[in-house]
């Protein structure tokens, strides 16, 4: 039986104006304590909170305009 530490690090892959790709399977925990699990290969993890199936990207941020960044 292999522990946490003896398996391989998941690779993230952070997307610019877009999601995390997550090398899956995944268990991701919410703040609430609730639990989504994703068989795929590749999980695509919403970083914009506009997901209909958060936390899971789907693509919702491509259809809905983000406000400007203020200019510093």
């Amino acid at each position: 039986m292999s522990g946490p530490s003896e398996r391989a690090p998941r690779r993230v892959t952070v997307a610019e104006d877009g999601p995390f790709l997550v090398e899956g399977p995944v268990e991701v925990v919410l703040p609430d304590g609730t639990r989504q699990v994703s068989e795929r290969p590749v999980v695509a993890l919403c970083a914009c909170r506009r997901s209909r199936c958060f936390p899971f990207c789907d693509t919702s941020h491509r259809r809905r305009s983000r406000p400007p960044d203020p200019q510093v």
